[in-house]
């Protein structure tokens, strides 16, 4: 099987678009014609299953019905009012309440009281569709009430092809599920890797994704992740950005339980002509819901760098609280960074906080470093070689370790050296 050429036009979109002239409101990914799609995936785990299952959609229906005995359908008489009240607007003779499309599109989802309709996944459904088809056989991660799961994938380049995973996790009532993700590998002629990924984390449930990109060569990376968190669940993503190309990360999350939370942890390295980018949405749908979105960074070369997140503090999430903050260092002239934090509220009682730190490393610093002997090539060397050491001391396991260390002897000759001793 070969893939067709494929464009998807609005891929990482963010839910309320800025100016058009910023070209930050989404991206492009285009798959070209002629892949083989042979997907090079590892699963390790007891209860990881590669099978055929609706494990995922059953627990989505299951919270679906749990949700509109907590969340009763408008009466006859309150749908009536709501009718007069939008007629009147309609003929009120300012014009009416104007909408944006973002604003209508919202209120559909909203009215349609549907936790399916709401579910998304970061990067888009076209592209997430076509990562599902391109991976086949769907990867299934249960965990049941109170039970401890660990599972790893490991995802491979295969050069000239497109290897790609799907992977569900359904984590039962106060279960814990940790899945490590590891893309690796090194191809140089049109090689793309990618993986798509939805999580339901039940009443209490606490799930940990560590997702490991550390791709030798020029492939391009697709990531897409779709979050759901039930009352009281808790879960916490890493992402580690070190090699490939391109990469495309999207994530979207639904808090849609009381005190739930989510926090997010984004490490990337830029560098020579990479592009990477970033699309995260967080949905506060339950009271007293929390999120943290924190990024740290190092472009360096030509890299170029797009980060879009958006905080969505939705009618009715009481007490919430969500905050971003990115940090990132510039090391050299060429690069190309932006940063778009967005905080959306319809609802009074809550908190929303974002910021940015961002800063190139100043001539002075780089007259000190060379007045001690290093070039500005090695001062680049230095900053990029202590990013990856760090992803590789954080690594959540040791396929995830050996990947970074490999980038990082690719990298930076004599870089492997670093971890002779625990090899």
């Amino acid at each position: 099987m070969e893939t067709q050429s494929m464009l998807f036009e609005h891929a990482n979109a963010m839910p309320a678009p800025t100016w058009h002239h910023l070209r930050m409101n989404e991206t492009e990914i285009e798959i070209p014609a002629g892949l083989a799609v042979e997907p090079r995936v590892t699963v390790n785990g007891a209860a990881a299953l590669r099978a055929e299952t609706d494990a995922f959609e059953t627990a989505l229906a299951d919270a679906q019905a749990a949700w509109e005995k907590e969340h009763p359908a408008p009466t006859e008489a309150e749908v009536a009012a709501r009718a007069e009240f939008l007629a009147a607007e309609a003929d009120a003779t300012y014009g009416g309440t104007a909408q944006s499309s973002y604003q209508a599109n919202a209120e559909a989802i909203e009215e349609s009281r549907s936790l399916a309709v709401a579910f998304e996944t970061g990067i888009g459904e076209e592209a997430s569709a076509f990562l599902r088809f391109a991976a086949g056989e769907c990867i299934v991660v249960e965990a049941a009430a109170g039970q401890k799961v660990d599972a790893q994938v490991i995802v491979e380049a295969v050069e000239g092809a497109f290897s790609a995973a799907a992977i569900d996790v359904v984590a039962a009532p106060d279960s814990v599920v940790n899945l490590s993700i590891v893309v690796t590998g090194d191809a140089e002629h049109a090689a793309f890797t990618g993986t798509t990924l939805r999580v339901f984390a039940g009443v209490g449930a606490k799930v940990g994704v560590a997702r490991t990109q550390a791709l030798v060569g020029s492939a391009v990376d697709l990531d897409d992740m779709g979050l759901f968190a039930d009352e009281r669940a808790a879960i916490d993503v890493a992402q580690t950005v070190l090699g490939a190309a391109q990469t495309f990360t999207g994530l979207a999350t639904d808090l849609r339980g009381d005190s739930s939370r989510i926090d997010i942890a984004t490490r990337y390295l830029g560098r020579d002509e990479q592009v990477h980018d970033f699309n995260y949405i967080v949905r506060h749908h339950g009271k007293k819901t929390e999120c943290d979105l924190q990024a740290n960074g190092v472009l360096a070369g030509k890299s170029r760098k797009t980060l879009r997140g958006t905080i969505d503090l939705i009618r009715g999430a009481k007490g919430a609280q969500g905050s971003e903050n990115e940090t990132v260092l510039l090391v050299d002239d060429g690069v190309r960074n932006k940063t778009v934090p967005i905080i959306l509220c319809n609802e009074d009682d809550v908190a929303g906080n974002h910021g940015a730190t961002i800063g190139h490393v100043r001539d002075e610093q780089m007259f000190y470093l060379a007045s001690r002997g290093l070039s500005r090539e090695a001062a680049e060397s230095m900053f990029v070689g202590a990013l990856v050491e760090g992803a590789a001391l954080d690594a959540s396991d040791s396929a995830a370790r050996e990947a970074v260390v490999r980038l990082g002897e690719a990298t930076i000759p004599g870089f492997a050296a670093l971890f002779d001793e625990e090899a």
